[in-house]
């Protein structure tokens, strides 16, 4: 089995969507006007593909998003910096692989160079134990807990510490940014791209 970890293409959208509202009540759903805003707006927004064929993926934002979610708005409210994970599916088909971990080394690489902070919600209703384990024994803690308003469900509010980004802020951050490493670079956003050129791509 091969997994390539990517950042998401506009041709990718509708198997986003698609996996989404398949994924069952552990994911809030989506139409495809909300996935091009997570397009145009996510710092971290990556498929999985496996042999070719995408199986799964995740969005995470940082704070400053014009994003409406109120798990997502309480993180701004609480820290100053973060990257908050918005949703993570891996199609039914993978789960079990391990794919949902190798997201989340993925993503905390990104991550521990850039914020102090991993955020993220697990549903408390119905209990969702596996996540809970899943989170817990990689190091998030709970923060919190919050009724959401849009969907009238107990979430359990967690976040995970990153020790590393100490070493890069005051390495990096503070003297003159990132080395220029492809596997530093951040993603390119739909909205950061001219239309002239995103049309001639198309």
């Amino acid at each position: 089995m091969t997994i390539a970890i990517r950042d998401v293409g506009e041709h990718d959208l509708d198997s986003v969507l698609a996996l989404n509202n398949s994924a069952g009540q552990s994911i809030l759903p989506l139409d495809a006007e909300r996935v091009r805003f997570f397009m145009r707006h996510a710092d971290y927004f990556r498929v999985a593909e496996v042999d070719g064929q995408i199986a799964g993926f995740l969005i995470a934002l940082r704070p400053g998003t014009p994003y409406g979610s109120s798990n997502y708005r309480w993180f701004c409210e609480q820290f100053e910096e973060f990257l908050y994970i918005d949703r993570i599916v891996v199609a039914g088909s993978r789960r079990g692989a391990g794919l949902g971990r190798v997201f989340y080394a993925d993503v905390t690489s990104y991550a521990e160079v850039r914020v102090p902070i991993l955020a993220c919600e697990v549903f408390l209703e119905p209990r969702n134990d596996a996540a809970l384990l899943f989170h817990g024994t990689y190091g998030f803690r709970e923060v919190g807990q919050h009724l959401m308003a849009e969907s009238g469900r107990q979430v359990s509010l967690l976040v995970k510490d990153l020790p590393s980004f100490a070493f890069v802020r005051d390495n990096y951050l503070g003297a003159g940014g990132l080395p220029e490493e492809p596997w530093l670079i951040s993603r390119t956003r739909l909205g950061d791209v001219p239309a002239a050129i995103r049309a001639s791509a198309s």
